[in-house]
């Protein structure tokens, strides 16, 4: 069901809620709900006049909405629904434009598009309270960015990322993995200031082909101190380096109150790490301006241990790891979820990509003090093994990708 019934402890916490929450539409005070019309009045007549009166005083105004959920009434359906709530002691005036106090009359029809109940299945009255912030979704589109690559993150799971990570204003955020800087944009939303670094060169200064349709080559403005300046966010950000994840770079001590990241699984982006001659996969040359480097294959477990094991080090007390962890479902398990000593796995979510594939959205929170001693410790007991599977996840995903092609073509030979 779209509709949801919350115990929340006060209405200050609940707008608070939706302060942040790019999932929820709106927040109401629930006066009362039903499976019927007849059984909503009930729960109405039953529901304490004293907790109505204050928004009913006769020196108020108010306006009554009706959203339906799968169905379109037509105007004189809703005001029908509406003068049958006559019996509530309405004393105030009804003000369509600016009204102090707003109700919602809400009606579930259920999830079929194709079969749709001539009755609701629930019904609800309720106070409107606050809104969400449904709109960032549409104000930050990664349609209408400035710079975007192509896995840029989508603008909705960026807010949910950085949500889950609890970033708050004057937090140090940091992705290994930037890219174009998507995560960034959500984490400075909220205040935090922002830093990243990333393996490809062309990447971070924003040269080479662009990956926008009917564009061959990005512009001499296109980069990730651009995209915050498109959205007023570039006071909070810090900068972004070249630089290989699986290398240390930062000095030893307490750095950041959130890491969050999107690694490469190796599917639209390759997954690589700078290497010595003996690990040669290819040899890369950027340009004749600039050195030639060599990159080595990146296991996709090793960028997960690495990962773990930096935020480990690096997060303060408290502060959250959020990452997506691509798996093959029919061989997944909780057990495959990487794991550290330091980090406390907070909560585990899927986004499917596939009926074979999907994407865990995984966030750990620190709870103890990192040892050197203890870097490697998670790799004891057998800890590592499970998740090695995910190595080859790109071959997995492709040959799901070959077997419903195959199956396309014969269905049309048919």
């Amino acid at each position: 069901s779209p509709f949801w019934i919350l115990t929340i402890p006060s209405e200050e916490m609940a707008r608070g809620l939706m302060k942040r929450t790019v999932c929820a539409k709106s927040v109401f005070e629930l006066w009362g709900h039903g499976r019927s019309a007849g059984e909503l009045y009930t729960s109405l007549r039953n529901y304490p006049v004293a907790r109505m009166l204050p928004y009913l005083q006769s020196d108020s105004t108010y306006k009554v909405h009706i959203h339906t959920f799968n169905k379109t009434l037509t105007q004189a359906q809703k005001i029908q629904k509406i003068d049958a709530l006559e019996f509530l002691p309405f004393k105030g005036k009804v003000n369509l434009k600016n009204p102090q106090h707003v109700f919602w009359i809400l009606e579930d029809y259920g999830m079929d598009p194709n079969n749709v109940p001539a009755e609701p299945f629930h019904l609800y009255f309720g106070r409107w309270i606050a809104d969400g912030q449904r709109e960032l979704i549409e104000s930050y589109s990664v349609k209408r960015r400035h710079f975007i690559g192509n896995t840029s993150m989508d603008a909705c799971l960026a807010f949910i990322m950085a949500n889950h990570g609890r970033v708050k204003p004057n937090d140090v955020v940091y992705d290994p993995f930037v890219g174009t800087g998507g995560l960034l944009i959500s984490s400075a939303h909220f205040g935090a200031y922002v830093c990243g670094t990333d393996i490809d060169y062309n990447t971070i200064h924003g040269l080479g082909k662009a990956s926008r349709k009917n564009q061959k080559w990005r512009g001499p403005d296109e980069n990730i101190r651009a995209n915050l300046r498109q959205y007023g966010l570039e006071k909070y950000y810090l900068d972004a380096l070249v630089s290989d994840s699986s290398r240390p770079i930062w000095r030893k001590g307490l750095l950041f109150d959130a890491i969050i990241t999107d690694p490469p699984y190796g599917i639209r982006e390759a997954t690589r790490r700078t290497g010595s001659q003996k690990e040669t996969v290819k040899t890369v040359e950027r340009s004749t301006d600039n050195p030639i480097f060599v990159s080595s294959n990146y296991h996709l477990s090793d960028i997960f241990f690495d990962l773990l094991k930096f935020a480990a080090e690096h997060l303060v007390m408290g502060g959250r790891l959020v990452y997506w962890l691509p798996v093959y479902r029919p061989e997944y398990t909780e057990e495959m979820v990487p794991r550290h000593p330091c980090l406390k796995l907070i909560s585990n979510c899927e986004q499917m990509l596939s009926s074979h594939t999907s994407r865990r959205l995984i966030t750990m929170e620190k709870v103890r003090e990192f040892k050197d001693q203890e870097e490697n410790s998670h790799l004891v007991d057998g800890q590592y093994t499970p998740y090695r599977g995910h190595n080859s996840f790109r071959e997995k995903y492709f040959s799901g990708v070959t077997k419903r092609i195959a199956k396309e073509e014969k269905d049309n030979q048919k």
